[in-house]
């Protein structure tokens, strides 16, 4: 064939990436010594090791270490020794650090890119280009955060020990996103990799040991289930930080109910890839290959459900199967590469099962014509159409290079079908119309909305989902207070209730009926029951009786919040003025709420009002706050910005605790209110009068109807209700310690966002239990990314 010829022909030849730099590295290590503790290379205690193979072919690249519990006690108990020394170092001298680590990493980023590419199978294009370079800003940028910490977190400090576990999709770019804020922060890791992926951790304990990191502030592990659950279960662990299945997730959050630890879950996602029959339909074909055949779609946050509208759809699927047809699936280190292999045969068989079922239940799965490599775990990619939304395909996450369609009418039923997932992780919205992109993306339930692109990543914005997609944030400002904690104003230790009720003596000469029933949906309502508690006085006579709310009131109270759109849907402003309604009114009836204070509690008729007021001073707090907690533009190093919004959490349950009882409450709902939410409150079940004397004042203040609901009752038991109910978001619980460890651990159904005292009420009357660290509870931060330019 002459040039002519093959100019016409536009074949590619092979271009393959050389890989004996790798090779030597491979053979020069003994890696039954890959554990990397305290600074030094040690085999596993039990002398276990297991295998890692080329994805590509099978063949074994080596031997590894498998870290078991002793290991990772003596991991834990390293990380322990260097933390006071490494926290107490200077931003400026963990920011040297930090610089050092990424200027090493640049040194070695093609020996990175390659032992990436041979160990995981991704395309050396992408482990070049994406994966290292990303890893390396994440090492650099947040060695300014390490430096400005002070000045940026006031009253902040590291966490302490982290154990990190992190999946084999990113194996080095998720090492970067999670080492690298620890150390800013000031905090010490043990950090496991996946088991299919262990070499780029190893190589990167090298660059820590030449960059003069200090012993022990990094340890690396590598090992499977048992090394996981043994950091995961540590007492020594004070944070876990975990990317992975939503399975897995649900596990950990179990595992650590009740023991203190700070917890950030990054899991799966279902990612709506939302075509508009205004896009430019070339570019959205070529951000749809970036968005699901990328990694070979192992990515969480992969464009895995394709929704064009119906206009365009005929039009948009012929031109994806022409573009599907010209990928080259082959060899990873061939720069041509578009799709490799998948990480491991059992992966391999999973994405052909989930195809072969989605198959049955209804889709059409069309392949192009393409040659497979004759080893290797490779799969074709693949275009299911015909999709139901109930199909498997639209619901589990495949993890492979399937993508799932469907049509759409109207901008509404894109927004519904989109949200049609337990998952929230992502999204990416085409149109030309950015009003039309604007108005649909704070709409989608998904942590990172790409606006006309799709896999935007940089180490100032944040990434994470909603819902079962996880919580937490990588990245960013919101991403540094991950491994961050302030210490709030403890109250006293909060006791169990008795398990009887204390004797209430009855009042003589008063026959009227003071029983106060449920606030909910705006309205006074009786509980299901039928049933009532009295409510005594300090002095131990009636001083009346509440509803004794159960089950089936919190699942209408939660139904009403969920049913309320005008305060979400209300601006900041407006929520500003409605709470300034509210303080306004409580300020009216302050001498009675003094009273009743003084009546049930015994507090002295100065301390009554003096909680009052500070209740009154904190609805004033929030409503200023309102419409001045506000997110970010973040200006990445691309040609696009990214609005870092603030969002409310949803529907949010309080359970407020039996000290200071009136300011303890609206502390908690006051805020969750001033960002949007709506609430399901549980007030003090020793002293609910204060709660029900509040209905009058809510309702003279224009709140809309389910925005603020209340059911009184036993504590423990509706904290577990909310706890169990998957239509609650949020869940923020001031009680006993086995109450608020048994809220943590029923929590894992759609694995809302819990936040606890530990068994300790606050000191509600202190300065530090209001403000923004209240505010950051009460939202979820979305990341939109907004191109601009040619």
């Amino acid at each position: 064939m002459n040039i002519l010829e093959r100019y016409h022909a536009m074949d590619y030849g092979p271009a393959p990436e050389a890989r004996n730099e790798a090779d030597a590295w491979l053979a020069a290590r003994d890696f039954s010594k890959a554990l990397f503790i305290g600074g030094d290379w040690k085999a596993a205690a039990g002398g276990k090791t297991f295998d890692t193979s080329e994805p590509s072919s099978g063949k074994l690249l080596a031997k590894v270490s498998d870290a078991g519990a002793a290991d990772i006690d003596a991991a834990v108990s390293a990380a322990a020794k260097a933390l006071p020394k490494w926290s107490a170092s200077s931003g400026y001298q963990r920011a040297k650090v930090l610089y050092a680590i990424g200027r090493a990493m640049q040194r070695h980023q093609r020996l990175f890119a390659v032992l990436e590419s041979i160990d995981n199978g991704k395309p050396i294009r992408e482990s070049r280009d994406i994966d290292v370079p990303l890893a390396i800003r994440h090492f650099i940028h947040h060695a300014g955060w390490a430096q400005v910490l002070d000045k940026d977190f006031p009253d902040h400090k590291g966490v302490g020990v982290v154990g990190q576990i992190i999946p084999w999709n990113f194996p080095l770019l998720m090492l970067a996103w999670k080492i690298a804020p620890a150390l800013a922060a000031g905090c010490t890791v043990v950090l496991k990799p996946a088991e299919f992926t262990p070499l780029t951790a190893i190589l990167f304990a090298d660059i820590c040991e030449r960059a003069g990191l200090p012993k022990g502030v990094v340890n690396i592990v590598q090992g499977g289930p048992e090394a996981g659950a043994a950091i995961v279960n540590h007492p020594g662990v004070q944070k876990i930080a975990f990317t992975g299945s939503s399975e897995v997730g649900k596990i950990i959050r179990k595992a650590t109910a009740g023991s203190g630890k700070k917890l950030s879950l990054e899991l799966g996602g279902k990612s709506a890839f939302v075509v508009f029959e205004d896009a430019d339909l070339d570019s959205a074909v070529e951000g749809l290959v970036d968005g699901i055949w990328f990694n070979q779609g192992q990515v969480c946050c992969a464009g895995s459900r394709l929704l064009v509208q119906e206009g365009i759809a005929e039009a948009f699927i012929a031109k994806v199967k022409t573009r599907m047809s010209r990928l080259r699936v082959g060899s990873p280190l061939d720069k041509n590469t578009d799709i490799g292999p998948l990480v491991d045969v059992t992966q391999l068989d999973r994405v052909k099962g989930l195809v072969a079922e989605g198959a049955r239940q209804g889709a059409v799965c069309w392949q192009p014509d393409v040659a497979l490599p004759s080893s290797g775990y490779y799969h074709l990619p693949t275009l299911a159409t015909g999709v139901s939304p109930a199909n498997i395909l639209a619901q589990e996450e495949v993890f492979g290079p399937v993508l799932a369609t469907m049509t759409f009418r109207n901008t509404d039923e894109a927004i519904e079908l989109a949200n049609n997932t337990r998952y929230g992780l992502a999204a990416s919205v085409w149109s030309e119309n950015v009003n039309l992109a604007l108005h649909v993306a704070p709409q989608l339930k998904a942590g990172i909305v790409w606006v006309n692109g799709t896999n935007m990543f940089d180490a100032a914005c944040g990434f994470g989902g909603y819902r079962e997609s996880g919580f937490g944030r990588e990245g960013g400002r919101e991403g540094m207070f991950e491994y961050l904690s302030a210490k709030l104003p403890l109250g006293p230790v909060i006791k169990p209730a008795t398990a009887t009720a204390q004797p209430v003596e009855q009042t003589e000469g008063d026959a009227i009926d003071r029983t106060a029933k449920l606030f909910i949906g705006g309205k006074q309502v009786r509980p299901d029951g039928n049933y009532s508690i009295a409510v005594a006085t300090a002095k131990g006579k009636l001083a009346g009786e509440v509803g004794l709310g159960n089950r089936k009131d919190i699942r209408d109270a939660v139904a009403a919040a969920r049913a309320c759109k005008g305060w979400p849907a209300a601006t900041a402003y407006n929520r500003s003025q409605v709470l300034y309604y509210l303080a306004e009114n409580l300020s009216g009836r302050a001498d009675e709420f003094a009273a009743r204070l003084t009546q049930l509690t015994g507090a002295t008729a100065k301390a009554a009002q003096e909680e009052v007021e500070l209740s009154i001073e904190r609805l004033f707090l929030y409503a200023g706050l309102a419409d001045k907690f506000e997110g970010r533009v973040h200006q990445p190093p691309a040609r696009a910005v990214t609005l870092a919004l603030h969002e409310p959490v949803g529907v949010v349950g309080i359970v407020a605790s039996d000290n200071a009882p009136l300011l303890g409450l609206i502390s908690l709902v006051a805020p969750a209110l001033a960002m949007g939410n709506t609430v399901v409150a549980v007030p003090s079940e020793k002293y609910p009068l204060l709660a029900t004397d509040l209905y009058q004042v809510i309702e003279y203040s224009d709140v809309p109807a389910g925005a603020i609901n209340i059911v009184t009752g036993r504590t423990a038991e509706l904290a577990g209700v909310l706890a169990k109910h998957d239509d609650v978001d949020g869940l923020w619980v001031f009680a006993d310690a086995e109450t608020c460890a048994k809220a943590e651990a029923e929590s894992i159904g759609n694995l809302k966002r819990v936040w606890t005292g530990d068994g300790c009420s606050l000191d509600w009357a202190s300065a530090e239990a209001a403000g923004d660290a209240f505010l950051r509870r009460a939202v979820e931060v979305k990341n939109v990314w907004v191109p601009y330019g040619d």
